[in-house]
């Protein structure tokens, strides 16, 4: 089985590493590309996941994300071409919202499996979900959501229980050395924060909250918080704060291994604030775009806490008073890469073999 991943985002590497070691283990072909984006080519470094890097992100706006749709979907058709010819190098296509992907699996006639967990990215689920074959999501995401995309049940849809996070980090045990390695002070009130996702188009408006909490947890001597920037723009703007409490990381690092450890996580994005829930830390959420189903979940059965002030943050020790944090859950990676194969024809399981 010759397999085609395209990870084009940050988040969607620590999703792939189990898959792709599981792909492997079973004998199959493997290739992976990405563009240029955030840490996402430093993870795959520090994953040990070779990659074909093709194209950039497109930036803020909607026609710089078209051009680097125009320019990038060509040299991702060429790449899944065998040779010269026009057949397919690849059995299959998979990714975790790459509609660019999806289009080229399309254009090459390989069937093609798409996943998300934040079901209002219109534009890229508009383009990704219609090229793909099948279209991998959680049960918490309410199925009539999907429908202007083109996905309803009874067709491409294919769902799972619980969090993605609960299914890649599975297999994960923090590693120590990575708080050391940063200075932390086990003795303070250790918070991780994450920035907000400047560049999506989902997420428009600034928070008015994020720098009042970096302001708060800069300034408080009891607490040392490390800030995670999505990009050297937000690296370098929160450095220049001069906070005392913050640290702030040159490069990409072990962000698992700092919410395990974490007395509470601040998140302006929503795959951190699901890691924290899956590695059962206490999380306040941030995130100041239009709420998902997954959040929306996850609130109702208060495992995410919305911020609604940064005097309400929880700001103790793990295990005192006020630190909610809940039960570590683990989920089978296989379950994930079955729902993501299903769209291989005739595919009969870990054990059948593909069909053409």
């Amino acid at each position: 089985m010759r397999v085609w991943i395209d990870i084009t985002n940050s988040p969607h590497v620590p999703f792939f590493v189990p898959l792709v070691h599981r792909l492997r283990e079973r004998g199959a072909t493997v290739e992976i590309t990405s563009r240029a984006y955030a840490q996402t080519l430093q993870l795959l470094a520090a994953a040990g996941l070779d990659a074909h890097v093709i194209g950039a992100h497109g930036g803020r706006s909607a026609a710089g994300k078209a051009q680097a749709l125009v320019s990038r979907l060509p040299a991702l058709t060429r790449f899944g071409r065998q040779g010269r010819g026009r057949a397919a190098r690849f059995d299959v296509a998979l990714t975790h919202g790459s509609h660019e992907l999806m289009l080229a699996a399309r254009l090459l006639g390989i069937p093609g499996s798409t996943a998300f967990d934040y079901e209002y990215a219109t534009l890229q689920h508009q383009l990704g979900c219609r090229a793909a074959t099948t279209v991998v999501v959680p049960d918490a995401i309410p199925v009539e959501r999907l429908a202007t995309y083109g996905v309803r049940p009874g067709g491409k849809l294919a769902q799972y229980a619980g969090l993605k996070e609960e299914y890649y980090l599975a297999d994960f045990e923090p590693d120590p050395l990575v708080p050391a390695a940063l200075g932390i002070d086990p003795s303070r009130v250790v918070v991780v924060v994450r920035t907000p996702p400047d560049v999506s188009l989902y997420h428009r408006h600034g928070n008015p909250l994020f720098p009042q909490v970096l302001a708060r947890l800069g300034g408080d001597p009891k607490v040392q918080a490390v800030v995670l920037p999505r990009t050297d723009e937000q690296r370098a703007a929160i450095r220049a704060l001069g906070l005392p409490s913050l640290v702030v990381p040159e490069q990409a690092v072990d962000a698992q291994s700092l919410i395990a450890v974490a007395d509470l996580v601040v998140s302006a994005g929503g795959t951190m604030n699901r890691e924290a829930v899956a590695l059962g830390a206490p999380v306040v959420s941030l995130f100041g775009g239009r709420l998902g189903g997954v959040d929306e979940q996850l609130i109702r059965e208060g495992r995410l806490l919305p911020l609604v002030s940064v005097e309400s943050l929880p700001l103790v020790k793990r295990g005192a008073a006020g630190a909610a944090g809940g039960k570590r859950l683990r989920r089978d990676p296989e379950l994930m890469l079955e729902l993501l194969l299903s769209s291989l024809p005739g595919y009969a399981g870990r054990d059948g073999a593909p069909g053409r």
